[in-house]
C-alpha cells in the first residue's frame, strides 16, 4: 500500500476545454473525459486527474450525464468496468453513507506497505498529446511550430487545419506520438512566444487504455 501526499498529485479541471476541442476530438474519433488515473510502474505510482482523450471504441467513452465508471486493467481477471450513477439524491447519499462506514471501521495501522514506492512527477509521464494552437493564417506557421517541436524530440502524428480567410486566427490541431510531458510543456512555452501565435496553446493528454 501507499499513502500519497495529495498536494503532490497533479490535478486539472475542465474549465479550459472549449466546444472547439470537443468537436475536433469527435472528428478524430475521441471523446473528452475527465479521468482520475492510477498506474503502478515498477517503483513508481502514476497518479493524476485531468481531461483526457479516450478512443470512441473504449467503453469509457460512453459514460455520460450523471453516470460514473471505474475501469480496471487487472491480473489475472483482465479488463473490468464498473458503471453506475454518480449524481442525484439516492446515489450521493449512498456514497456518503458508505464513506462514513468505511472511515468508522478503518484502521490505518492495519494497512501495511509491502514495498516502497514513489509518486511519479507529471513531468516524467510519457503520453500522446492533442495540442490546439491558435495562430494567424500565414505562410510558414506550421514550419515554425514543427521546428520547435522537433527540437524537443516531439514527433507529429497528424495535423488538422480547416480553411479560413487569409490573415485570420485559425485553430491548428496536432496529435503527437508519445512524448515526455516536460518536453511538451517546454516546447509549447517556446511556441507561444512566436508572433504568429495569438492565444495560449492548449493540450489534452491521450490515454491508450
Amino acid at each position: 500500500g501507499f499513502w500519497p501526499n495529495l498536494k503532490k498529485i497533479y490535478t486539472e479541471g475542465i474549465s479550459k476545454i472549449s466546444l472547439l476541442d470537443i468537436i475536433y476530438a469527435q472528428e478524430l474519433n475521441y471523446s473528452v473525459k475527465l479521468l482520475a488515473i492510477a498506474k503502478k510502474e515498477k517503483k513508481f505510482l502514476d497518479l493524476r486527474v485531468h481531461p483526457t482523450l479516450v478512443s470512441e471504441e473504449h467503453p469509457l467513452s460512453e459514460v455520460s450525464s450523471s453516470y460514473n465508471a471505474v475501469f480496471l486493467d487487472t491480473l489475472p481477471a483482465g479488463k473490468l468496468l464498473f458503471y453506475g450513477r454518480g449524481a442525484g439524491g439516492e446515489p450521493t447519499s449512498s456514497a456518503i453513507i458508505s464513506d462514513i462506514v468505511n472511515l468508522s471501521t478503518f484502521e490505518r495501522k492495519s494497512f501495511r506497505e509491502k514495498e516502497r514506492v514513489f509518486l511519479k512527477n507529471i513531468n516524467n509521464v510519457k503520453l500522446r498529446y492533442y495540442i490546439r494552437f491558435m495562430a494567424k493564417d500565414r505562410p510558414g506557421v506550421l514550419s515554425k511550430i514543427s521546428k520547435i517541436l522537433a527540437s524537443y524530440n516531439i514527433s507529429i502524428a497528424s495535423v488538422t487545419q480547416k480553411e479560413r480567410k487569409r490573415g485570420k486566427i485559425v485553430p491548428i490541431i496536432m496529435l503527437t506520438h508519445e512524448a515526455k510531458e516536460e518536453s511538451i510543456r517546454k516546447a509549447i512555452f517556446k511556441i507561444d512566444k512566436l508572433d504568429v501565435i495569438k492565444r495560449p496553446s492548449f493540450i489534452i493528454r491521450i490515454e491508450d487504455l
